[in-house]
């Protein structure tokens, strides 16, 4: 990239900033920042979302999402809001769970004013392949509606992740706009493992596997490596969580390939993406936990920019000054958050230098 500095515009928010205030907050964020002027009138926008796990509080707020939705439609574009399923067991792993989730976490069509998709991606006209030859990934597995849209505008919750530090705009990307074998492909390298002691040989694993890699044996699954394809079908369906990610297999290298996964969701459409992140109620873990976290630091407030890398390195210098240290690593110890922005910015997705506008 060139050496200039990216624009990241901020403006405050306080604990005891009700939610009209924060609304009054982001219109006078999305009007002065003018990042919404790239989208046009027809265009179809892609609103990238996390709707939040079961008895999660910490997704952004659809009243929120409104405000900037509101935004789009005054420029004469069309919009939805997305997001894929989830790798591990819970609410958000099937299409039909996941959007009645939603729903009862608020995200109607008449709140946000747009319609929902959540893909079922077991259905191979809901994937897009998109190749992007990049030292992990070659090829990437994608939401096809996030392919397909003109613009796309991500929503993020700016919280800590158990795998990357934190999680921001290009988790968000990442992570949050690839299917299941991609996040499996981002994750591990390594299969699935089946706990054979949780296992009740139901086969309903060996029903989903596409590959037919997981077969009965004595009454329990068995899964043959060699044949596996990572599509993370086996996890989605087990009614007694008896199978499960290898997590650590891929500790090491999730950053990197979470990065590359951002860039191939950004792809064409480098000069139509804006980014928002919402520090506020910052967690020590992502909203996929299906729980209520506490805050781990102090209300920050709204970040808004079209580089995912600055806006997320800003994020993270301005939560951890008002934490006066570095909170991330101190709750994530084994994590380093700065991975996965050194290695976006040498993707070229954006810049570790940025001017920070508060307004």
């Amino acid at each position: 990239m060139e050496d200039l500095k990216s624009k990241v515009y901020f403006i405050g928010v306080h604990k005891s900033d009700d939610p009209q205030i924060i609304k009054v907050k982001l219109a006078r964020l999305l009007d002065r920042s003018k990042l919404l002027d790239c989208i046009r009138e027809k265009d179809k926008v892609a609103i990238k979302i996390h709707f939040g796990e079961e008895a999660n509080t910490g997704y952004v707020r659809p009243e929120y999402v409104r405000v900037i939705n509101d935004a789009i439609m005054k420029r004469q574009a069309t919009s939805f809001l997305a997001d894929t399923n989830a790798l591990y067991r819970g609410k958000r792993t099937n299409s039909q769970d996941h959007l009645k989730l939603a729903y009862e976490h608020g995200f109607s069509p008449d709140v946000v004013a747009a319609p929902l998709i959540i893909p079922d991606d077991t259905k191979q006209e809901n994937v897009s392949l998109v190749e992007i030859n990049q030292r992990f990934i070659k090829v990437a597995s994608l939401a096809k509606v996030f392919v397909t849209a003109d613009a796309i505008v991500g929503v993020a919750h700016f919280k800590g992740h158990m795998m990357t530090g934190f999680g921001g705009a290009l988790k968000n990307l990442g992570m949050g706009c690839a299917t299941r074998k991609g996040k499996m492909a981002q994750h591990s390298d390594a299969s699935p493992v089946v706990n054979v002691e949780e296992c009740t040989g139901c086969g309903t694993c060996a029903e989903a596997c596409p590959v037919k890699a997981i077969s009965l044996e004595d009454k329990k699954a068995r899964l043959q490596s060699s044949l596996c394809i990572g599509c993370g079908s086996c996890i989605a369906v087990c009614p007694v969580e008896a199978i499960d990610v290898q997590w650590e297999e891929g500790a090491e290298l999730i950053s990197q390939k979470m990065a590359e996964y951002a860039k191939a969701v950004l792809q064409g459409k480098e000069k139509k993406s804006v980014f928002f992140n919402f520090a506020i109620k910052i967690t020590q873990e992502c909203d996929c936990l299906a729980k209520d976290d506490p805050r781990i630091a102090p209300d920050i407030g709204i970040f808004a920019s079209n580089d995912p890398v600055s806006i997320d390195l800003a994020c993270m210098d301005l939560v951890n000054q008002a934490s006066g240290k570095d909170i991330f690593k101190e709750v994530h110890p084994k994590r380093d958050a700065t991975k996965q922005l050194t290695y976006a910015q040498q993707l070229g997705l954006g810049n570790l230098d940025y001017e920070l506008i508060e307004l």
